[in-house]
């Protein structure tokens, strides 16, 4: 599985997309996870970048937390709203892995504050998952649409569509 730093340099045009898209949207995605019965649940979130990895961290005891505690398997697409996707969109996928790191969260808790004021500072955080990427995948209108796809282990591809 890919971190983030590693994913973007492997997947630069998909990262480039996401990363736009995501700020764009001021951080909405969203979250896609697999329910206790194995259906799909849908779930927005406000995924954040801290030191070369993207988290995925929010309110504790909710449903879509519960899913990834039990299958750490999740998709994750950019909010789109355009539906002639003018500005693109992303989505990518891969497993969570829950970092328990006292430290880490709090420079969280610090980052978060001073960029939107929400104040988590010295909380404890019951889950802190890094996103793992295993796939991605891109979509880009100018002149044509390129469509790009990418694997772990495997370069990007784009393919042109008219």
């Amino acid at each position: 599985m890919a971190l983030w730093t590693d994913f973007a340099a492997a997947a630069p045009r998909i990262a480039e997309v996401f990363t736009r898209r995501h700020a764009a949207t001021g951080y909405l995605c969203m979250l896609g996870t697999l329910r206790p019965d194995g259906f799909p649940r849908i779930s927005p979130m406000e995924p954040r970048f801290l030191e070369g990895d993207l988290w995925l961290v929010g309110m504790p005891d909710t449903a879509k937390f519960a899913d990834l505690r039990a299958d750490p398997r999740f998709a994750l697409h950019t909010a789109t709203t355009d539906t002639r996707v003018t500005e693109g969109d992303a989505k990518l996928w891969g497993r969570v892995e829950d970092v328990r790191d006292e430290a880490l969260h709090q420079r969280f808790a610090e980052a978060v504050y001073e960029e939107i004021g929400l104040d988590l500072r010295g909380q404890r955080f019951d889950q802190f998952l890094r996103a793992d990427i295993v796939g991605a995948a891109s979509v880009a209108v100018g002149e044509h649409m390129d469509v790009t796809t990418w694997r772990e282990g495997r370069a990007e591809t784009v393919v042109r569509k008219h």
